[in-house]
């Protein structure tokens, strides 16, 4: 009986020795299905750690600035000179007056009933042109960055449009912040033979050349440019020099 009583005993505590090892086993491999306590459960909506802010080299070396038009800068119209001159007025009654200027104004009104600018009649527009791509390419190299920045166009004769050659202020600009470090204004010309269809042109400005930026904040820009004041012309030119009086 007393081996018996032992023998219950030892057969019972390996019944628990092999549960509890068993449980062990369950616990080691739920993966944190079974959140008994033992292990910290993942959080799926908990946010991702923080990535390294710091730009690598490489980065920079794949870096090449986006190019943007800037407003008021992706067409612009030229318009034919008035060179005709203008009647002298007559004296007329208050009348006839009122009726002439009101007539007048009549004609200097658009189709929308608002005035027209006489500087910017469309009817007297000789050409418009408009920028419709524009592109770059960069090479790294002896720290500075090289760009090649085109654009690509078209120009669209108008009313008073000759066939010849047409003139287009082509500005391209690199900056970083309010720094500019590149700009260039371009008068390139295309040659338009066809007054009844559009000519279409690639400009390409390959002297870019900008110190190799430290992080990935250089704007580009390209587009056309009407508002660089024009040089002022030599004031000695045109003055004849008054003559010595002659002396005998």
């Amino acid at each position: 009986m007393a081996f018996y009583s032992v023998n219950r005993r030892f057969v019972a505590g390996l019944a628990l020795t092999g549960f509890m090892l068993a449980a062990a086993g369950c616990q080691s491999s739920d993966n944190g299905i079974l959140d008994l306590g033992f292990g910290k459960k993942n959080d799926p909506t908990a946010p991702p750690p923080p990535q390294d802010s710091k730009i690598l080299a490489s980065q920079l070396r794949a870096y090449c600035p986006k190019v943007t038009l800037r407003d008021g800068t992706a067409y612009f119209n030229t318009y034919a000179k008035g060179t005709a001159a203008k009647p002298k007025k007559k004296k007329l009654d208050p009348a006839a007056q009122a009726e002439a200027e009101a007539a007048a104004a009549a004609a200097q009104t658009g189709p929308n009933g608002q005035p027209i600018d006489p500087a910017h009649d469309p009817s007297k527009i000789v050409y418009q042109a408009s920028v419709t791509d524009v592109t770059r390419d960069c090479t790294h190299a002896n720290g500075q960055m090289s760009m090649k920045i085109a654009v690509a166009g078209k120009v669209v004769p108008g009313p008073m449009f000759a066939p010849g050659t047409v003139t287009m202020p082509i500005r391209i600009a690199v900056q970083h912040g309010d720094e500019v470090l590149y700009s260039q204004l371009h008068q390139y010309q295309v040659q338009v033979t066809d007054p009844s269809a559009a000519t279409q042109f690639v400009f390409v400005d390959s002297n870019v050349v900008v110190p190799e930026p430290t992080a990935r904040d250089y704007q580009a820009y390209a587009g056309y440019d009407e508002n660089t004041p024009v040089a002022s012309a030599d004031k000695s030119k045109g003055k004849r020099k008054k003559r010595a009086p002659a002396t005998n």
